[in-house]
C-alpha cells in the first residue's frame, strides 16, 4: 500500500508595508549638500542638509562624495531617523553610493548607518538609482550624467552594470549665487562633462558609450533644473539630453524602488518571513 506524500508547504505571502513592522526598510542617499531618506510606510522623502548638526557649530562630514568624519555622518543620520525607527526594529538599509566611491566609501558608510542598527545593509550605484527611479530601458546601454552640488558623475551602463565611470570634483554648488555668481561659470562643468565623455569614447573599443550617447544622455542631480546647463551639454555633445523627473530624489527613489522589490523576496538577504495572518 502506497501513501500519497505530502503536499509542499505554501509558502506565506509577505505582508507589504506599511503594515509590516517587522521588516522596516530605509533607502537612504547621502550627497554633499543634502541627504535624503526614504522610509517604509512613508509617503514623503526626509529631505535635509548633510550637516553634523543644526546651527552655527554645524560641519559637513560628506565633501564631494567622500566621507570625511563618520561619527559626524552617524550622528546625523541618528538625528534624522532614529527617534522614527521602531524600539526593536532591525531595518532593512539599501544606500545609493558614488559609482567611483569604492570599498572604502562603502565600507565608510556601512560603519556610519550601523547607529540605526540594520539587519542588512545593501549598496547601489547612484547611476544605477537614477536609472531604476524612472524605470530606464536596461536593455541598451545607457549614460547616466549626474550633477550634484560638488560632484559630477558620468556612468556608462550596460545590463544594468556599470561598466564605465568618471567624476569630477565640481558641481552646482559651485557656481555660487549673487555677488559669488561668477566663481565657476556653467561653462565649466560642461568643458569637464564633454571631456569625461569624450575620454569614455576613446578608449571604449566596443561600440557601448557611442550607442549610448545617441539614445540620449539621462541626466539627474540639481543640473538638471539649469536650462542653460542642459541646453550647453546636448549642444556640445551633439545628444540628446532628457532631465529625470524630480531630479534632486531620483536616486533615492530608485533605492526605494529596489527596497520594494528586495522586500518582496525576503529569503535573499535573510529578513524574518512576515506573513499575513492566518
Amino acid at each position: 500500500m502506497t501513501t500519497a506524500p505530502s503536499p509542499r508547504p505554501v509558502a506565506a505571502r509577505h505582508r507589504p508595508w506599511p503594515w509590516c513592522r517587522q521588516c522596516t526598510g530605509i533607502a537612504l542617499d547621502l550627497g554633499s549638500a543634502r541627504t535624503r531618506a526614504w522610509m517604509s510606510g512613508r509617503r514623503s522623502i526626509l529631505d535635509v542638509p548633510t550637516v553634523t548638526a543644526p546651527g552655527d557649530s554645524a560641519t559637513h562630514p560628506i565633501q564631494r562624495g567622500t566621507i570625511v568624519d563618520t561619527p559626524g555622518t552617524a550622528r546625523m543620520l541618528n538625528r534624522l531617523l532614529g527617534h522614527r525607527l521602531p524600539r526593536f526594529g532591525h531595518p532593512l538599509l539599501i544606500v545609493t553610493t558614488p559609482v567611483l566611491g569604492g570599498l572604502a566609501y562603502r565600507a565608510e558608510a556601512r560603519t556610519a548607518v550601523e547607529v540605526l542598527r540594520p539587519r542588512t545593509v545593501l549598496t547601489v550605484p547612484t547611476a544605477r538609482a537614477v536609472a531604476m527611479a524612472v524605470d530606464a530601458d536596461l536593455t541598451h546601454p545607457l549614460l547616466v550624467l549626474d550633477i550634484g552640488a560638488h560632484l559630477t558623475e558620468v556612468t556608462l551602463l550596460a545590463d544594468g552594470a556599470v561598466t564605465d565611470a568618471r567624476h569630477t570634483a565640481l558641481g552646482m554648488g559651485d557656481l555660487g549665487t549673487g555677488d559669488l555668481a561668477g566663481l565657476t561659470p556653467p561653462v565649466h562643468i560642461t568643458d569637464a562633462v564633454v571631456a569625461m565623455v569624450t575620454a569614455m569614447l576613446d578608449e571604449d573599443r566596443t561600440p557601448q558609450t557611442l550607442d549610448a550617447l545617441r539614445r540620449g544622455v539621462l541626466l539627474a542631480g540639481g543640473g538638471a533644473l539649469r536650462p542653460d546647463v542642459t541646453y550647453h551639454l546636448s549642444r556640445r555633445l551633439s545628444a540628446p539630453v532628457r532631465s529625470v523627473p524630480a531630479p534632486h530624489t531620483a536616486a533615492v527613489r530608485g533605492a526605494a524602488r529596489l527596497l520594494r522589490a528586495v522586500h518582496a523576496h525576503p529569503s535573499a538577504v535573510g529578513i524574518p518571513d512576515c506573513a499575513h495572518p492566518q
